[in-house]
């Protein structure tokens, strides 16, 4: 270094002069175009610009501005360190290569697999022969824990990495789907007839009565929101941190045996026996979508989580495999024939890979053999025959090249190369966090949840995005009716008005007016004109109508009759027209006066004083 520092003192040759007249070495000059350093590194030893404080601003005083300073400096070193981390990811996920036109990678087995592979995770590659099967299985977000359910009642959650057994139960009853809550502290088993939430050790802490007979369980992490659907046709949507049912919508459809949720705006989609497939929402009574899938009961439906929810795979029993765009549903963009007899069972991975279970063989596709154009079966990646059937259930482990299949002998664990996340963010997964990370990951999700209680429940919809965008303004529609207001955004003097105390006298002359025309069957808003209430033909000199009220006086509602008119054309000025108004008009005043007249009648008759007008009238 001194060497170097020297020469470029004293070497006129080996430095070149800027523009403002310092030495410049020339061997960093040359390599500096095309060379980089990371951004967070690129800023040791430079000193920062101190936090500048407006001290004429009154109204946020200086400590709290630095604050906000420092927190916006915060987030910004924030995404620069994101965007750092793109450079550890030099390479992709592993997979499987044909080196000639003639090799196949279907061909290779799960022992050829194991054999090129390191120690460590040849271990992946298990079998385990259980009792009480057929089984389903499900995996924590971090891909640390599993928890597995037998048919006959055999229940147990353990590590599946480090071996160790969490709990292990013999419930005695029918077990038709399981899976964990926000980690593996808890999980929900859909057990014969109800809904039971256990802990870690085993211990039954609560039983959801209100879900009937359940067949399939889905868990939003986000939303801490348990969705069950049963026999009965009901999917009900539970809220785990305050124990309370916020949503149930009756589908009409029967049961259903196949359910999955979309990653990415927490939508469950629903398979039912006539075939059709219907996506649901908590804050919507009907499906948001509902599509006609198959000729036969749909067995099985799962969502792509590489794409953001972007392709739905189904399968029915009708033997045949769908894949369709959830962007547009004018058809599906792939479909074949399963192989063998039987439904299928289905499972997209974290970076696109289908494994489909039927028969006694799980095939896997990779995601260009899937959405590329040519029709008909797509090109097999991987195949492992599991000749213990029924095949009940399929599942990728998060971030391992792991796929499990249960069947009735247990679960079979296989190597899929390339099908599972390499990277993995620690604050939403860690495989690898500690119980003080775990208690306050939980604490911080329980903070950010969507409470349904206080927030609108429309936060999840089929557009995400949706949520934070200005709405479009609305336009005038000249024959739409008017939104009647609710009392509860009613002002104090309309909620007066609408209850007929302290009104304008014009405006109670106007009711009386209309309760005549009701009683000759004609509204006198549709022989009228004018389009304003009979607040403007009060008198100037009333009194009663102050200039406030005047003010708040608005367009009146058209009646249906007017609307009519006006489309048809029937409110063309012509002379019967104008006899029947005239006819209308005396006869008001016909029956005005009969009023007086026998209002002045009973009063001589009864010959009371004047007092006796205070008394109750019976």
């Amino acid at each position: 270094m001194e060497a170097g520092s020297s020469r470029n003192r004293s070497d006129p040759s080996s430095s070149r002069t800027n523009n403002d007249d310092e030495p410049v070495d020339g061997v960093v000059a040359s390599l500096a175009p095309n060379t980089a350093l990371p951004r967070k590194q690129a800023k040791f030893g430079k000193t920062r610009e101190p936090i500048r404080v407006d001290r004429t601003n009154k109204f946020v005083r200086a400590p709290f501005q630095r604050k906000l300073a420092a927190e916006s400096r915060w987030q910004e070193d924030t995404k620069e360190a994101v965007l750092d981390a793109e450079i550890l990811k030099t390479n992709d996920g592993g997979q499987l290569v044909p080196e000639g036109p003639l090799e196949r990678t279907w061909k290779v087995t799960q022992s050829e697999v194991v054999k090129n592979i390191g120690e460590e995770q040849s271990k992946y590659r298990r079998e385990w022969k259980l009792d009480g099967g057929p089984y389903r299985s499900r995996y924590t977000r971090n891909g640390r824990h599993l928890v597995v359910a037998g048919k006959k009642g055999h229940v147990a959650s353990f590590d599946w990495q480090a071996g160790k057994l969490h709990c292990e139960l013999q419930l005695m009853e029918m077990c038709r789907d399981i899976t964990y809550l926000n980690d593996q502290a808890h999980f929900a088993v859909a057990q014969k007839r109800h809904v039971y939430v256990y802990d870690q050790q085993g211990i039954e802490l609560h039983r959801l009565s209100d879900h009937i007979e359940p067949t399939r369980l889905e868990y939003l992490p986000y939303h801490w929101l348990l969705a069950t659907i049963g026999n009965p046709g009901i999917l009900r949507y539970h809220d785990m941190s305050t124990g309370k049912q916020v949503a149930g919508h009756k589908t009409r459809l029967g049961a259903s045996h196949a359910m999955a949720q979309n990653l990415h705006n927490a939508v469950i989609y629903l398979g039912h026996q006539k075939g059709t497939v219907t996506l649901w929402t908590p804050n919507l009574d009907e499906p948001a979508v509902k599509l006609l899938a198959h000729l036969g009961g749909v067995t099985s439906i799962s969502i792509d989580p590489s794409t953001q929810g972007r392709y739905m795979a189904t399968s029915g029993i009708d033997g045949k495999v769908k894949v369709w765009d959830c962007r547009n549903w004018k058809g599906c963009l792939k479909e074949w024939e399963s192989r063998g007899t039987g439904h299928a069972e289905l499972e997209w991975s974290q970076k696109g890979f289908l494994g489909v279970a039927s028969s006694g063989s799980i095939n896997v596709y990779s995601p260009k053999n899937i959405l590329d154009d040519r029709k008909g079966h797509p090109t097999l990646y991987m195949t492992h025959p599991i000749p213990m059937r029924p095949l009940t259930s399929v599942r990728f482990c998060p971030f391992t090249d792991v796929l499990t299949v249960g069947h009735a002998a247990g679960l079979s664990s296989i190597i899929v190369p390339g099908a599972g996340e390499p990277t993995f963010d620690s604050s939403e997964a860690d495989p690898f966090e500690s119980k003080h990370k775990r208690r306050e990951r939980e604490v911080k999700n329980l903070l950010d949840k969507a409470s349904f209680s206080s927030v609108d429940s429309r936060l999840i919809t089929l557009d995400p995005e949706l949520v934070g965008t200005v709405a479009p303004p609305e336009q005038d529609d000249e024959f739409a009716e008017v939104k009647q207001k609710p009392d509860w955004q009613l002002t104090r003097q309309e909620r007066i008005w609408k209850a007929g105390l302290d009104a304008p006298l014009a405006y109670q002359q106007s009711k009386a007016n209309d309760e005549e025309d009701m009683e000759l069957g004609y509204s006198a808003s549709d022989s009228s004109d004018s389009e304003y209430d009979a607040h403007d033909d009060a008198p100037a000199g009333d009194d009663t109508l102050s200039q406030s009220q005047s003010r708040t006086l608005r367009k009146r509602k058209k009646s249906a009759l007017k609307v009519y008119q006006k489309r048809t054309g029937v409110n063309i000025i012509d002379p019967t027209v104008m006899k029947i108004k005239a006819k209308m008009a005396a006869r008001r005043q016909e029956l005005a006066a009969a009023r007086k007249a026998q209002l002045k009648k009973s009063e001589e008759a009864s010959g009371s004083s004047a007092l006796e007008r205070f008394k109750q009238r019976r």
